[in-house]
């Protein structure tokens, strides 16, 4: 069975928008694969669709067998272990530390209690210190987030999802808000994350060339539709002018 199955997703935000149109596709485990489109495709939407993190309108999306779209609250906060968020702007708490922020990705297996009064296991605090250090942070464990710069926020975001031990991490634009350097850092760590550690990844990215270099595979949204699914390889420029409405040389790729 696919790790993830979406089946006819459909999603408006009223009468007159709709968002997603008729969704399909499958992920397997183990997969890289970016989502690109043109801003306003449906990227970000697809991707809190999966998460339910909107809801659904149209259609189904089962990840590893359940059905995501009919969960109860307890039953979606178990669910939501097994899949990690990165997001564009970080989302961490700035005040806090980097560990307590990275540690922030085990409430879903504390009670309200326990997640309130930061209970964590030595365990668990091991686990982060180790997911810092390997992505190259363990030295600010103890900074507040808000003094490191955007790629070592990303960093924190990463381990965060890292520590969750999850099957899946959907990536809603991680490198938008970096300079080259940075992203050319957090796509490695990415690509690390799914060829070393087995984890599946659904990037979404606006740099079509980022997306060609790191991903197996990519779909290719416009105006909520899915218009290419396929091999990286086969994105030729006929596909993406299909994706964008536009000529490749006239994108931004850096």
């Amino acid at each position: 069975m696919s790790l993830l199955q979406v089946e006819g997703l459909g999603k408006y935000y009223n009468e007159e928008t709709q968002v997603l149109k008729d969704i399909h596709f499958t992920v397997e485990s183990g997969e890289f694969i970016s989502i690109i489109g043109p801003s306003g495709a449906g990227k970000s939407t697809l991707l809190r669709c999966i998460n339910r993190m909107v809801d659904i309108n149209e259609g189904k999306v089962v990840f590893d067998g359940l059905d995501v779209g009919s969960m109860k609250k307890k039953e979606l906060r178990h669910i939501r272990t097994n899949i990690g968020m990165i997001f564009q702007h970080y989302n961490l708490v700035p005040r806090l530390t980097v560990i307590e922020n990275v540690l922030h990705g085990r409430f879903g297996y504390k009670s309200t209690l326990q997640g309130v009064l930061g209970r964590f296991t030595e365990e668990e605090k091991e686990k982060a210190f180790a997911l810092l250090d390997r992505l190259g942070i363990a030295d600010h464990a103890y900074k507040r987030c808000d003094q490191l710069s955007g790629g070592q926020q990303q960093r924190v975001g990463i381990c965060r999802a890292l520590i969750q031990e999850p099957k899946l991490i959907l990536c809603d634009e991680p490198i938008a808000s970096l300079d080259p350097n940075s992203s050319k850092v957090i796509m490695d760590y990415l690509g690390e994350i799914t060829n070393e550690m087995g984890i599946t990844c659904l990037v979404n990215l606006h740099q079509v060339d980022v997306a060609k270099d790191y991903a197996d595979r990519i779909i290719g949204l416009n105006k909520g539709e899915i218009v290419f699914d396929g091999p990286s390889t086969m994105l030729y420029e006929d596909k993406i002018e299909s994706i964008y409405g536009i000529q490749k040389r006239e994108l931004i790729t850096v």
